[in-house]
């Protein structure tokens, strides 16, 4: 499994649809995951700091499991079928007994952010579904990327639209 960490939220300008970059942390690799509109202004207010003055859905999970005294131990995006992402949240409740839950990634993701749970991708899935990401010379030692530089990347080296053609046409 390689851990992610949650790099950007973008639009897919072909699709008009959301998409998480999820970034391995140790590599140059991003997983593409298409998301749900609601999904991606619950993980932009987390990712902005931001909350409604209502909970949201996924904040009711928060305070249901902490309420009930579990934890998010991890996310793992473990399959890839049909260009459809599976995951697994990982949840430990209030014995220590860990029990394994199958959602949606984005549903998975916006709960583990606002638990500060880590975030997992399978091997199987990465090998499938990673993209190298372009680092320039004056970007490694500080492993940041200029905005303009990640903005390039997403909207024309990334070519998400033919990431999407080759994920729903089988390639995977």
């Amino acid at each position: 499994m390689r851990e992610v960490e949650v790099k950007a939220l973008v639009m897919d300008p072909t699709q008009n649809m959301p998409v998480l970059l999820l970034r391995d942390l140790q590599s140059n690799k991003v997983v593409p995951v298409w998301i749900g509109q609601p999904e991606a202004t619950s993980i932009a207010m987390v990712l902005h700091q931001r909350e409604f003055p209502r909970p949201l859905a996924h904040d009711l999970i928060k305070a249901i499991l902490k309420g009930l005294g579990g934890d998010l131990d991890m996310v793992v995006i473990d399959s890839i079928q049909d260009s459809t992402y599976f995951a697994t949240l990982h949840i430990r409740d209030h014995l220590g007994k860990t029990i394994e839950i199958d959602a949606r990634p984005s549903d998975s993701i916006a709960i583990a952010l606002r638990l500060g749970s880590p975030i997992y991708v399978s091997e199987e899935v990465f090998q499938v579904a990673a993209v190298e990401m372009p680092i320039l010379e004056d970007e490694r030692d500080s492993k940041d990327f200029s905005p303009d530089r990640f903005r390039t990347f997403v909207e024309s080296e990334m070519r998400l639209a033919d990431f999407k053609r080759f994920v729903s046409e089988g390639g995977v």
